[in-house]
């Protein structure tokens, strides 16, 4: 794929931090817990990802 593909810049990704417990990962999308590094096919980047992929690729 390309350098920008992970959960992370996903548009469905959310961190969840409960008080006084460890951050979790979760795909809105797909229902599960996910960690920031993983990779899936239904990859939907948020739009500055968009933007900055567009920019990357104008220079």
């Amino acid at each position: 794929m390309n350098r920008y593909h992970c959960c992370a810049s996903c548009k469905w990704f959310r961190v969840e931090k409960n008080s006084g417990q460890k951050t979790t990962y979760h795909c809105r999308r797909l229902g599960y817990a996910t960690n920031p590094k993983y990779q899936f096919n239904c990859w939907d980047p948020k739009e500055a990802v968009i933007k900055r992929m567009n920019r990357t690729n104008s220079e």
